[in-house]
This record gives structure tokens, sequence and C-alpha cells, in this order.
């Protein structure tokens, strides 16, 4: 999780969004990023969990512009020893917090307020022949969401992805 030091004065605020050396620093090494994606969306959209497989696999670098988000990732590195945990962090505009994701987990967000945008950069080029889900209510990864099921607003693709337990048969 990288919080950056923000400039405040009357004309508004300032801040760094990143730095490859203080990166470097925290992550150990050089990410080359290749594409920056961005997203808005209303209360209760759930987008995720996704991932890309093998070669085109993607860390991501995420942080939100508007509103607030909770970024949920799970550990789908089979020989790590967080294997299948998730890790839920609010993200937000007000406290500017950006949210590192290492290749090799399943990421997605849920967004708790009216309205949020979402920001991030990729390390890989997106490739629909390398995409993978996880899904989103699955028991065996117990993730709170904060937002009620009923109000989820979903995509029919996040609707169809396999369990924990299929995925696991996968990898």
């Amino acid at each position: 999780m990288f919080e950056p030091k923000v400039f405040e004065d009357s004309r508004g605020y300032f801040f760094e969004s990143f730095n490859l050396r203080d990166f470097t620093e925290v992550v150990g090494e050089p990410v080359h990023f290749v594409q920056d994606n961005q997203s808005a969306s209303g209360y209760g959209v759930v987008r995720g969990l996704h991932f890309q497989r093998s070669e085109l696999a993607q860390a991501k670098m995420v942080r939100v512009l508007s509103g607030a988000v909770l970024d949920v990732v799970v550990d789908i590195r089979p020989h790590s020893a967080t294997f299948g945990q998730h890790y839920a962090l609010e993200l937000s505009a007000q406290n500017r917090k950006q949210l590192f994701i290492p290749r090799g987990f399943a990421h997605g967000f849920s967004v708790i307020t009216e309205r949020a945008e979402f920001f991030y950069k990729c390390d890989n080029y997106y490739s629909p022949a390398h995409e993978g889900g996880l899904q989103l209510d699955d028991p065996a990864l117990g993730i709170d969401w904060q937002v009620p099921r009923p109000d989820w607003v979903l995509s029919t693709k996040d609707t169809r992805n396999p369990s924990w337990a299929e995925l696991q048969a996968s990898l």
C-alpha cells in the first residue's frame, strides 16, 4: 500500500502519484507499466475478481480518483504462503491510498459511494485469451464486499466466473 505525501494550500493540493525510485524501494524491483485504465461506476457495482494467466499475467497499481471503493485481492499463486487468502482495503479520493498488486493475484472492487472513478496502471497488455476470473461470493473466500448482495450490479461475465475450488483445479 502506498500513501503519498500530500501538500495542500489555499490553491488545492499536490501529490506525486508515482515515483519509480520510491516504488522500487518498497517493491524491490522496477515495474515497467505499459497500459493505463480508468472506469466510472455507481454504488453497488462489483467488478472482478479478474486476473491474467501465464506470460500475460499483470501487476497493477490502483487508486481512486473520486468516490470510494473496497479494493480486494486474492492470492492465486499455488506455492505462496498466503494462497487463497484475500486482502481488502478502502481506497478513496479522500485517503489517496494506492495499492500495488503483484502478478498472481485476482483483483476486484466494489463501489461503496454513490459514484467512483477508478484508475490503474498495468505492466502487461490485456489479452482476452489469457483472462481469468473468480466467483465474487464464493463462501470459501469469505469476502465482505461492504455492499448488500441484493444491491450488487454485475456484468454478465462476472456472474459466470468459477468457484475457488474450480479455479484451484485449473491452476
